[in-house]
This record gives structure tokens, C-alpha cells and sequence, in this order.
């Protein structure tokens, strides 16, 4: 796809970026391992040699990663790099069906991850494991020896020569990160080194990550939005980066981001609520930049955090198979001349060299400023296409623009509102209902529950006579189904959008995916399987 060669290649900037950071803190997470830029260097070397020499085949190319956002895990996706392979982080909130086909699809023939972890999960990968905790024990003298005279006496370009990774280009495949897999089946989503390097470039443009920076990693690196955004930017720019394995847990979280002096978090609004509840004001008291997505954000919920930490997040937008990121809006802090713009309600403008538009999803048609319709970009940062399935692939492009499956309009000034999802509409009596506007409708009657967590979720069965029936999931909540009704067409629904009192379950809870958004599948299976005999 569309990707620019001027930038040099991460592996290369990655060298030069822990080379300059030298004996200051780098990275760190939150069972205390801190390491410097040499020292991240100095392991990363390490493993890589110790990998090429034990482990890895000669065309073994692609390799798994089952690891959380740790220093190791940071440690060793470098290490594949440096060692020109593809890293495949393999999602860990899935059951191990799914990540047997994500390795049967990948091919991998090995999978690199922690004996502890995988005690913790209780998963299998679905390919032979190698155990980070045998690997330390048997990195030898000889290889920490090399990793040392390496780190310190080669400069940053003379080392990526050594390595032998002088022909590596734009063009090559960086990583493969499989879809949440929210509706249907996990994509293996193969994205370039040109692909992340694009985004790195947009985020230094907008946000303008400095020394004294640091950010605060909580994003699973299975997620693109952490693999982009929590690794290879907050490593290869000049601030900093500390890790915590799950972005629910909001206390160690806070505990972290107090010790380090967080200033940039990238989260999703779920984890923002609990964080809300749980962390200390002073903990977050470092926070400059809060940047959210994977789900529109309530004004509501943007105020309370600003009135408890003092800094108000903003939206961005982005998709796995667009690096992800797409648009996003540039908090006051950190507007320049060349970069600036923030309106709410919006997920903000496009960020640096990537285009977006809105066209007719019946007849292609590009649309005018204002008018709602189907999102599409292009740029840089579009996949170089889906693992092994070029006609999947072609499917989402058209021509060099890749169609979102989002609709949404974008005004006068560029900034873009999502306004749906295609999968998101039911189609009831030819007229298109949006399960997003009558769910946040829901959202503000019922409210989150004390954990942070969502209440109350929309989705559609088939219907013979209508086309599809609203169907709303909620957990135990103090509103009959007439109240919610009644209270809807106060707030302005018509009457098209009010799903029947019959159409309201009560569930345990609301099925949510490990990156913050809902698990679009299994809310549809339950939604069927309760109403298979209503």
C-alpha cells in the first residue's frame, strides 16, 4: 500500500534512539525492573544472539510472542527485530482454539513467552514455547560479552551493518497483529515497517513526545494501539516508557504512573472509569496528555476525569489494518504551529500525510463536506493487506483507499465524527437505526456500575416481519424495560429506535474484549440464544 521510504528504518532508529538515551532510564514496569537505554540495548543484543544461534531456523520467519507489556516483553519484540524477524503477538483475553488458528495461520514454529505467564492464563499458544526464565539461564558469558562490547563501542549505523540489516526497507513486514476478532473470525493484519514507522512519525508531529516525557504503557502489544504507540514510539522517540501487564488493574497503575512521573496515557474510556474510581488524584498528578479511543467518549466521563486529575482527555480514531492511527485531537499542551486543533465530539483530524473521506456506501460515490457516509483513508500507515488473503484484502480497499467500515462525516476544518459502525445498523422497516446513538442514550439513563464497567449494550436479531428486532443486553440494573422506554422518548428517540419490552435480558455481565470494546460476537450469540425461544 501507500508508504513513504524518506524515514530510516525502526531497527535503525531504535539503535540510534537507545545509543543517545545512554545511562538514563528507558523503560520500566511494574514488578521494578528500570533500564537505562544501554542497558535495554545491551539485553536486547543479548537475546537476539542467543535466539539465532539456539532457537530460530534459518527461514523461520514469522515468530510468536505470548508475553504482557513487561521490559521483557518490550525486550524481546526488539530482539525479533534486531534479529530482521516478524514479531506476531498472540492475544492472551482469547480461548486457545482461537490462538491455535492465529499460529496454524502465521506459521509459527515457535512461540516466546514466560512459564509464569502461562501459568497465570492457563492458555495454550497453540505453537512450541520457548520460556523466557530457561532462556536467562542460558544466555552465556559470551553472548552478554558481544551484547556489551557492541552496545558500547559501535555506533548506532555501525551496529545495524553489523547485524546485517542494511537491506531492510519500508516495505518490509514488521509485525502481524491479528484482529479483535469482534465479528467474526481474527485477520491477520500484516503491517510494514513503513506502515509503524508512519505512525511514529505522526505521533512525534501532533503530540511531540520530548525527553521528559513519559508514557505510560498499559495497551496490550496484541493490540495495535499498544504495538504502535506504547512500544516502538515510546522507544524510538526520545521519552521514556513503564509497563503494566493489565490495564484494568487501576491501583498498581496508579502506583506506577506516580513513581515514574507519568505524562501520557492512551487508554479506552472503560479503563478511564476505573481509573476514575480507584486511582489517588495524586497518583496521575504528572498527566499531560490523555488520549482515548476504540469507543466514542462521553462528554460526561471526560469532565470527571478532568475534574479529579486535572488534565481532560481528547479522542483519536484508528483501525489494526491503519497502523492504527488515523486522526486524533491535539491537547492545548502540546499544540505548535504546524499542529494544532482540538473539537469535542469528534476523534479530530487526520494526523500527519494520511488523507481521509467520506463516501456513498451504495454507489461510491465521495461525499461533501457535512454529509454522512462511509469512512475511508488513505496514507502511509494502510496495511500492506490481510495474512494469505488477497481477496479479503481487496474487499476493504478501494483503490488506494481502505474502507473502515465506520460511517461518519467530516465538517469544514478537516475534524471527523464517527456517527456508526456498518455492522452497527439494523435495518428495520427500510429505515437504518444506530445501535451506538440509542446505546448512549442507555448509557446516561443507567450509568456505570461502581467497577467501572458497562451496564447496558445494544444489538439485533433477525426478524421476519421487520428485517431485525433492537435486542438490549444489561446487568442488574434498577429500571424496568418500560422505565428505559419511557425515559428514551424523553431524551428525544423515536419511536423506531425503542426496542419492545420483550427485547430487554438481564446477563451477568457485559461481554467486553481484552482492548476495551465490546465483544460485538458474543453479545450477537447471546442475543440469539436468549430469543431462540422467546
Amino acid at each position: 500500500m501507500n508508504q513513504s521510504p524518506s524515514s530510516p528504518v525502526l531497527t535503525l532508529r531504535l539503535l540510534r534512539t537507545l545509543k543517545e538515551r545512554g545511562k538514563r532510564m528507558k523503560v520500566a514496569d511494574s514488578t521494578g525492573v528500570k533500564l537505562s537505554g544501554s542497558d535495554l540495548l545491551i539485553r536486547t543484543l543479548a537475546l537476539r544472539r542467543y535466539l539465532l544461534r539456539e532457537i530460530l531456523d534459518p527461514d523461520e520467519k514469522n515468530v510468536g510472542v505470548f508475553l504482557p507489556p513487561t521490559a521483557p516483553g518490550v525486550a524481546t519484540n526488539f530482539a525479533l527485530a534486531l534479529a530482521d524477524r516478524v514479531a506476531v503477538n498472540l492475544n492472551y483475553t482469547v480461548n486457545s482454539k482461537v490462538l491455535k488458528q492465529c499460529s496454524q495461520a502465521a506459521g509459527l514454529k515457535h512461540v516466546l513467552t514466560s512459564r509464569k505467564f502461562i501459568d497465570k492464563v492457563g492458555l495454550d499458544p497453540g505453537a512450541p514455547m520457548v520460556f523466557l526464565e530457561d532462556v536467562k539461564e542460558q544466555i552465556t558469558i559470551g553472548d552478554k560479552l558481544s551484547a556489551a562490547i557492541r552496545g558500547k563501542f559501535f555506533s548506532a549505523d555501525s551496529l545495524h551493518k553489523k547485524l546485517g540489516l542494511s537491506h531492510q526497507t519500508s516495505q518490509d513486514p514488521l509485525t502481524i497483529i491479528f484482529t479483535s476478532g469482534s465479528t467474526g473470525v481474527p485477520k491477520g493484519v500484516v503491517l510494514s515497517d513503513g506502515n509503524v514507522a508512519s505512525n511514529v512519525d505522526a505521533i512525534d508531529h501532533c503530540i511531540h513526545l520530548n525527553e521528559d516525557d513519559v508514557v505510560l504503557g498499559i495497551l496490550p502489544f496484541f493490540h495495535s494501539f499498544g504495538y504502535t504507540v506504547t512500544l516502538w514510539s515510546a522507544v524510538t522517540l526520545p521519552c521514556a516508557g513503564v509497563y503494566h501487564f493489565n490495564p484494568l488493574e487501576a491501583r498498581p497503575i496508579g502506583k506506577l504512573a506516580k513513581e515514574h512521573g507519568a505524562t501520557v496515557l492512551l487508554a479506552t474510556p472503560t479503563f478511564l472509569r476505573s481509573y476514575i474510581r480507584r486511582v489517588d488524584k495524586e497518583q496521575f498528578s504528572n498527566l499531560d496528555v490523555v488520549v482515548v479511543g476504540a469507543e466514542k467518549m462521553p462528554i460526561a466521563l471526560a469532565e470527571e476525569f478532568e475534574n479529579k486529575f486535572g488534565v481532560r482527555p481528547v479522542e483519536g480514531y484508528g483501525a489494526t489494518e491503519l497502523s492504527p492511527l488515523v486522526s486524533v485531537n491535539v491537547p492545548p499542551s502540546r499544540e505548535s504551529a504546524d499542529s494544532r486543533g482540538l473539537r469535542e465530539g469528534t476523534v479530530g483530524r487526520p494526523v500527519h500525510q494520511v488523507h481521509a473521506r467520506v463516501v456513498s456506501p451504495e454507489s461510491d460515490e465521495t461525499l461533501g463536506v457535512g454529509e454522512q457516509g462511509l469512512l475511508e483513508i488513505s496514507g502511509p500507515n494502510v496495511m500492506q493487506g490481510y495474512l494469505n488473503q488477497e481477496e479479503l484484502t481487496a474487499k476493504v480497499m478501494h483503490d488506494e483507499w481502505y474502507r473502515t467500515g465506520d460511517v461518519a462525516r467530516i465538517d469544514e476544518d478537516g475534524f471527523i465524527e464517527i456517527t456508526g459502525r456498518l455492522n452497527r445498523f439494523s435495518k428495520i422497516g427500510g429505515e437504518m437505526v444506530p445501535h451506538i446513538q440509542i446505546e448512549e442514550c442507555l448509557e446516561e439513563i443507567v450509568g456505570i456500575d461502581d467497577e467501572g464497567l458497562l451496564r447496558i449494550a445494544v444489538t439485533a436479531v433477525p426478524d421476519e416481519k421487520r428485517g431485525e428486532r433492537l435486542i438490549v443486553l444489561h446487568t442488574d440494573i434498577d429500571f424496568s424495560s418500560n422505565e428505559l422506554r419511557q425515559k428514551m422518548t424523553q431524551a428525544g428517540l423515536p419511536n423506531i429506535y425503542l426496542p419492545g419490552e420483550s427485547s430487554f435480558f438481564q446477563v451477568d455481565e457485559i461481554p467486553v474484549l481484552g482492548s476495551g470494546k465490546l465483544d460485538l460476537r458474543a453479545l450477537k450469540d447471546s442475543a440469539l440464544r436468549l430469543t431462540a425461544t422467546d
